[in-house]
């Protein structure tokens, strides 16, 4: 009560935007990793608004989607202006449809997004197809090519959705090709299940964020979005010649390495930097007929609405037998343009602006504690729990990072949220 008065004052009545909430969230043992995202997608406000639509449709089944609609409804409902609500109802639904998190053990906030994107996306497409059968299709049966095609995108897809061209230049012929097709390769932000993929194309088991605790579930499971495309990238959790799907393959957001002293930008451009597929990682070139040498490198062809950067923070250390936590300083502006556009990018100059960071404090993956600070309207909020506080533009410089080595706790940006102004 205090801390809410506290922060009405300070935001003034004046200034307090009309319609405009900011209220906690109780933490029900470790689930800070939960309460963080869902205060940066509640910030997200083509998110919120499509969240809060749905709770206006009629009432169905209950399931992930529909908690999360009656939390967003609660808070945006509250007679008062700030204060505190417990999402239990969400907590305890997460918990019963997913084993990782059923537990009171710290979890990764990256992985819990991209399963909650996922979720809420196979319900909409779930609950479109259960109203064509029950309008179209009275008999309830579904023809073979229906029930065969890619699914309708739905508004999870219009606002991650975005697009990656990987281009591959044989160095024997000079031919260039887009892999799998002529055209480019297609990623979704957080859709649908990994499940077809065999192990042998994913992530090494000891390389999980959350080693000893339950494994993870195939549709959780991250793979960088470099190798999976072009399948032949040297990624130690893919043999030499792995046989990948050529479909689409949909993700939740860009994933990008980290390096000390540097800015989004550099990772981004890391992110695009031409590569060479030599030695048993050679590619198969159809006019060579044959496997060569090649150049590769993936741009970014169509930007999403919501871009959503992943800082790679936590790496597995061979000697450690364990993942650390690099606190390496990386500067996210408010401001952001994407520069690793392909040449045919349907909107190269988009600009972004900030409008939520999932900050992780602490030394490592299974330990410490998440943050979040968005922007609402023209000021800054920090979101821990339940404690809300106003904070200074000038303050996200603290959650860059550390420009020192040295492994220690750190409140460090993990995941970014970016909006386009168009």
């Amino acid at each position: 009560g205090a801390n809410a008065s506290a922060l009405e004052k300070e935001i003034g009545p004046e200034q307090f935007p009309v319609n405009e909430h900011y209220f906690g969230l109780v933490n029900f043992g470790n689930t800070c990793y939960c309460n963080s995202v869902l205060q940066a997608l509640y910030f997200c406000r083509p998110f919120r608004e499509k969240v809060l639509a749905y709770k206006s449709q009629p009432r169905k089944k209950e399931n992930l989607l529909t908690c999360l609609a009656d939390l967003f409804h609660s808070i945006a409902t509250q007679k008062k202006k700030v204060g505190v609500i417990p999402p239990k109802k969400f907590i305890t639904r997460l918990r019963k449809e997913n084993e990782l998190f059923d537990n009171y053990m710290q979890q990764d906030a990256h992985e819990f997004l991209n399963y909650l994107l996922n979720t809420i996306a196979d319900i909409l497409q779930e609950e479109r197809k259960q109203e064509k059968q029950n309008g179209r299709l009275p008999n309830g049966n579904i023809d073979s090519e229906n029930n065969n095609s890619t699914p309708d995108p739905t508004w999870v897809h219009e606002i991650f959705q975005g697009t990656l061209t990987n281009e591959t230049r044989c160095l024997t012929c000079e031919t260039g090709i887009d892999v799998r097709s002529t055209t480019s390769q297609q990623f979704q932000y957080s859709v649908y299940s990994l499940g077809n993929h065999t192990q042998d194309a994913m992530e090494p088991e000891n390389s999980r964020p959350n080693p000893g605790l339950m494994p993870r579930p195939k549709e959780l499971t991250l793979i960088t979005i470099r190798s999976l495309i072009t399948g032949s990238a040297p990624c130690p959790g893919l043999r030499p010649q792995a046989e990948i799907s050529s479909k689409d393959e949909d993700f939740l957001d860009l994933s990008v390495d980290v390096e000390q002293n540097t800015s989004i930008t550099h990772c981004l451009r890391g992110f695009s930097n031409t590569e060479t597929l030599c030695s048993e990682y050679k590619y198969y070139c159809e006019e060579c007929r044959s496997k060569q040498e090649a150049h590769k490198r993936m741009k970014v062809k169509k930007l999403p609405m919501i871009l959503a950067l992943h800082l790679k923070r936590f790496k597995y250390m061979d000697q450690l037998h364990r993942y650390t936590k690099l606190s390496y300083r990386v500067v996210f502006p408010l401001e952001l343009r994407l520069f690793n556009t392909s040449g045919d990018a349907t909107n190269p100059d988009r600009m972004y602006d900030l409008v939520a960071v999932v900050v992780h404090c602490g030394s490592g993956p299974n330990r410490g504690h998440y943050i979040a600070i968005v922007k609402s309207h023209d000021f800054w909020l920090l979101f821990d729990d339940d404690i809300v506080e106003k904070i200074d533009a000038q303050a996200i410089e603290e959650f860059y990072g550390l420009t020192s080595d040295i492994s220690k706790n750190s409140e460090s940006g993990y995941i970014l949220f970016y909006q386009s102004r168009d």
